[in-house]
């Protein structure tokens, strides 16, 4: 199968070469080619000892937070490389986890050369990969260099494991590069096993973990957003697409609050002009974040902000499911202690989606219609939003101690490997 993907990976290249540049210009800030390459800026150094996380976009590098700082607290004498793949992710990076990491990259493009140059160069004891970033070229180069290889706070959608099944015999060699598979639940441990994966053990979602990391003082951050004392704040995160976009404005314009303010996070902030110059359209005027401005509507155009900003929110509104793209994170709001209402389609945050409405701490709305509603019945209950907070609360208590977890884990793999060195 080694030869088999690259071989192909070679033969269509011409298809993929280009989408993956015309995809790179999209972004605000271009990623580092010779990083892309495998030529990072440090030399490889056998006396120094080095973890190797990888993490994505964003939300794979606020969630991989929580384990660094664990990684941090175990092992204070390793080096640890972080690289994601996207500008938003890096930048993400520089701003929110300065002092996690000794070494900020971007991931090797999977060609065989490139990643065996960044292995070579960073020589790490351990590869932990978050999520889903299982790439083979990756794993293989990271096993021949002698590293032990995870996967921590794993999963597997509803939405992508009827496609993996399909190509079960690729999976089933690529995770012959994976030592230990550690999932969140225990059907993603299931459904990893199902593709081949032989050491899959279920650890819980860091992502419980990430509220713990900063502390917020509500007083001075609405200070900071120009928002007055008893005015009622609502706050958009993550909204995916125009179709999105357009059902969440028609649910606030059908609600109809003049006083009522919204600070609204497209999931990409390439989206930030279309979605500001549809909020003026439709409300005659709007503010942006990146520009300093607040107003009655603000677009929160900038990296990394909307983990803290839940916790201006009377009510949390959570996008990514009311159109079909697997949700996004409501456990970022739920740590604030705030009510959170989200689409039907969450697949890709389905236990935490569960728990939240098992525990009475969200709402679930289909169409424009019934958010308003919902939406409005909240903003009348302070007492309601009061009792799901709690609950919210409550339920993010009981689920912490993931990131701990998996931070010991790659202690242990790291101590293994210092065993396994002749004296």
């Amino acid at each position: 199968m080694f030869l088999l993907y690259n071989f192909l990976l070679t033969l269509f290249a011409p298809l993929w070469v280009p989408w993956m540049l015309l995809r790179a210009r999209a972004r605000q800030e271009a990623p580092n080619w010779k990083e892309r390459q495998g030529e990072f800026d440090f030399p490889p150094d056998p006396k120094t000892k080095r973890i190797w996380i990888h993490a994505v976009s964003v939300g794979e590098v606020v969630a991989a937070m929580p384990i660094l700082a664990e990684v941090r607290s175990l092992l204070p004498d390793h080096e640890i490389v972080l690289s994601v793949t996207t500008s938003s992710g890096h930048q993400t990076a520089r701003e929110r986890a300065t002092g996690l990491y000794d070494h900020l990259v971007y991931f090797p493009i999977d060609v065989a050369r490139f990643q065996m140059a960044a292995m070579t160069r960073v020589r790490p004891e351990v590869v932990a990969v978050m999520e889903t970033e299982l790439w083979l070229n990756f794993l293989w180069a990271a096993q021949a260099m002698g590293a032990a290889t995870l996967l921590v706070n794993g999963r597997i959608s509803d939405r992508s494991f009827p496609r993996a099944r399909k190509v079960r015999f690729f999976y089933r060699s690529l995770l012959r590069y994976l030592d230990r598979a550690l999932m969140q639940t225990e059907l993603d441990a299931d459904r990893i096993r199902a593709l081949g994966a032989e050491h899959a053990e279920v650890f819980g979602n860091c992502k419980f973990d990430e509220g713990a990391l900063e502390e917020v003082d509500p007083v001075a951050l609405r200070r900071e957003f120009g928002i007055g004392e008893g005015e009622a704040v609502v706050v958009l995160g993550s909204t995916r697409g125009e179709e999105e976009e357009a059902l969440v404005l028609d649910a606030i314009e059908r609600l109809d609050r003049p006083g009522l303010k919204i600070i609204h996070a497209p999931r990409h902030l390439e989206r930030a002009d279309a979605l500001a110059d549809a909020v003026a359209a439709r409300f005659g005027s709007v503010a942006r974040r990146s520009r300093g401005e607040s107003g009655r509507y603000l677009v929160l155009d900038t990296y990394g902000e909307l983990g803290r900003v839940y916790a201006l929110a009377d009510v949390a509104i959570v996008g990514g499911g009311f159109s079909n793209f697997g949700g996004q994170n409501l456990i970022q709001p739920l740590a604030h202690g705030k009510p959170v209402i989200h689409g039907p389609n969450m697949q890709n945050f389905a236990f935490a989606a569960r728990a939240a409405a098992d525990a009475g701490a969200s709402i679930v709305a289909s169409n424009a219609d019934e958010l308003a509603a919902a939406l409005g019945d909240l903003l009348d209950e302070p007492e309601r939003r009061s009792r799901m907070g709690q609950e919210a609360k409550a339920l993010v208590a009981k689920h912490r101690g993931a990131a701990r977890r998996y931070a010991e884990a790659i202690a242990a793999a790291c101590h293994a490997s210092d065993e396994r060195q002749p004296a």
